[in-house]
């Protein structure tokens, strides 16, 4: 009985230390292809398509996209792959 005890407040231990360590993160991507005034409506609106996306701002004049979003829900890769189908392709800015 100790033992089964043990390992089920193991298991909860475990399953909350993930949920805990996840959160909201922010990234700064480099965007092509945008050189008219509508091109940051469209890379963002593709942004705040992706689900656990918070925010998306997007600057034609740098040419970036500073995005937060939740890493449980999402990562860097749904966020490229998404700027890159509506024809902006991105990559994080180093």
């Amino acid at each position: 009985m100790v033992r089964l005890i043990a390992l089920v407040g193991l298991a909860f231990g475990l399953a909350t230390s993930s949920a805990a360590l996840a959160g909201e993160r922010t990234i700064t991507l480099a965007v092509k292809n945008m050189d008219c005034a509508s091109c940051p409506f469209i890379v963002r609106k593709s942004l705040e398509g992706v689900p656990g996306v918070a925010k998306a701002e997007v600057s034609l004049k740098e040419k970036t996209a500073v995005v937060t979003f939740d890493d449980v829900k999402t990562n860097v890769s749904a966020l490229t792959k998404a700027t890159g189908q509506a024809g902006y392709p991105s990559a994080p800015k180093s």
